[in-house]
C-alpha cells in the first residue's frame, strides 16, 4: 500500500530508495540498499526477508529478474507482494503479485524503477519516473525528493499519507543517508526538511567518521577539540 523509487547513479555509484505510504514507519520495512550491489523495495503485504535475499542474489551475480524469482520462490504469499530492484549495471526488475490492491503497477527506465500499489492511479508512478528523469542535474537524493513530490501531487497513496523514508549508499557497509519520517501529516515535506539538515551536517561528519579507507576515522583529540573551539563550543575530552 505504497509507492517507491529505486535507483542507481552510475556517475557516483550510489544506490538509493525513496518510499512513501499511508502507514506507520515505512522506512522500517520497505527499503534496502547495499553498496556496489543494488537497491530494493519490498511492499504490499511487505515481506522484509525479500530485501536481503534479493541483494544476496545480486551480489552472487544473478540478474534482478533472477534475484527476485529466487527470493519469491519459497514465499507462499508471493501473490500479495510487490518488490522491485536495480543492480550495478542499471538493470531493473519488478514483481507485482496478481492479488495486489489496485491501482498497482510500475514504470521503469535504465537505472531506475518506480512501483506502487493501492495508489490513486497510474499517473502516480508515471509522474514519479518522469520527474526523476527530468531532474538529472540534481544529486540522487534531490532527484528522489522531486520525484516523490510529483507522485504525491498526482494522488499518491489513495488512502492518504503518513510516513516516508529515503536511503542512499555509496561506498560503505551502511547508508550515507538514512532518513525516516514515521508518522507525520506531511511526511514528504518533513523528509525534505530532514534532508536539508543532513546536507548541512553530513559533509563534516564524513571527514572524521570511520570508513573503509580510514577504519579508525579521526582520533586526534587535540585536533577534534580545536574544531569544537572554532565552532564556539566549550568541550574537552576526559584525560
Amino acid at each position: 500500500m505504497t509507492w517507491s523509487i529505486v535507483a542507481h547513479d552510475p556517475a557516483s555509484g550510489a544506490f538509493g530508495v525513496a518510499v512513501a505510504t499511508c502507514a506507520f514507519a515505512v522506512g522500517a520495512s520497505c527499503p534496502f540498499v547495499r553498496s556496489g550491489v543494488g537497491a530494493v523495495s519490498t511492499q504490499s503485504m511487505t515481506n522484509r526477508y525479500l530485501g536481503p535475499a534479493i541483494l544476496d542474489a545480486l551480489e552472487a551475480g544473478l540478474s534482478p529478474a533472477e534475484a527476485i524469482e529466487r527470493a519469491l520462490a519459497p514465499d507462499e504469499g508471493r501473490h500479495l507482494r510487490q518488490v522491485h530492484c536495480v543492480d550495478a549495471k542499471g538493470r531493473t526488475a519488478v514483481w507485482t503479485g496478481r492479488n495486489c490492491v489496485e491501482w498497482c503497477g510500475e514504470a521503469t527506465a535504465p537505472h531506475v524503477s518506480v512501483a506502487g500499489n493501492m495508489l490513486a492511479g497510474a499517473e502516480v508512478v508515471a509522474a514519479t519516473l518522469r520527474t526523476f528523469e527530468a531532474s538529472a542535474s540534481l544529486d540522487l537524493a534531490g532527484r528522489f525528493m522531486a520525484a516523490m513530490a510529483a507522485g504525491e501531487a498526482a494522488g499518491g497513496d489513495r488512502r492518504g499519507k503518513q510516513s516516508a523514508a529515503m536511503l542512499v549508499t555509496t561506498t560503505e557497509d551502511f547508508p550515507d543517508l538514512n532518513l525516516r519520517v514515521d508518522d507525520h501529516a506531511d511526511p514528504l515535506g518533513e523528509l525534505a526538511r530532514l534532508l536539508g539538515i543532513w546536507r548541512q551536517t553530513y559533509p563534516p561528519r564524513r571527514g572524521w567518521a570511520p570508513s573503509k579507507a580510514n577504519p579508525s576515522g579521526a582520533a586526534d583529540m587535540e585536533a577534534i577539540e580545536a574544531g569544537w573551539k572554532a565552532q564556539g563550543l566549550d568541550l574537552r575530552f576526559r584525560r
